[in-house]
């Protein structure tokens, strides 16, 4: 039967999907008590666990009650925000450009490889949510600075709170990708400070 991990989980809610139950067991307690865990033995199983307070899907492709790759279209469709990591024994073919996963782990996976995994996860999620506030923020500005002039700006309170609030977005933005060496996925000039 599936299992909702108990422990001190401290870095966010993932769900081990496999219908080998040894493989799903094993995985989860690499990742217990440092997430809190959720088993599913299979692809209905992965559905019937999955909400909104989930970070991360580590999903097996070959399922036979519901394959990994129907898994992941029908949690695409249900738009929660999750990453969904596909951890299989299939070698990746060209067919993995249409499917709208996040990584890719070729089993057997170590200890090490899904810790790194949903860590990395874990902060590109955190990150995309910071990046798109500070990208709605800015824009606000950038209407702002074209339409009113710098005297009406200089005398907003509102103005100036949102120039901070964007400005300390960009500083937690660039810490991040300073402390998780992600700055190599960044787009050439997407953020500027504010």
């Amino acid at each position: 039967m599936a299992d909702s991990g108990e422990g001190d989980a401290v870095g966010g809610t993932v769900i081990v999907a496999d219908d080998n139950e040894k493989v799903t067991d094993l995985y989860a307690g690499y990742l217990d008590p440092q997430y809190e865990v959720r088993r599913a033995y299979g692809g209905e199983e992965t559905l019937e666990r999955a909400d909104g307070s989930v970070d991360v899907v580590l999903l097996d492709r070959r399922m036979p009650d519901l394959s990994g790759d129907d898994v992941l279209d029908e949690l695409r469709e249900r738009e929660y925000s999750l990453q969904v990591v596909m951890v299989t024994a299939l070698e990746p073919t060209m067919d993995i450009v249409d499917m709208p996963f996040d990584d890719y782990v070729v089993k057997p996976a170590t200890e090490e490889e899904l810790h790194e995994v949903v860590e990395r996860q874990i902060v590109r999620a955190t990150y995309d949510t910071r990046l798109n506030e500070y990208l709605r923020l800015t824009s606000k500005l950038d209407v702002l600075r074209e339409e009113k002039s710098e005297e009406e700006l200089e005398e907003s309170d509102r103005f100036e709170m949102l120039t901070v609030l964007a400005r300390s977005l960009y500083d937690d933005i660039q810490e991040m990708l300073d402390e998780h060496d992600l700055d190599a996925d960044e787009p050439e000039g997407l953020i500027e400070p504010p």
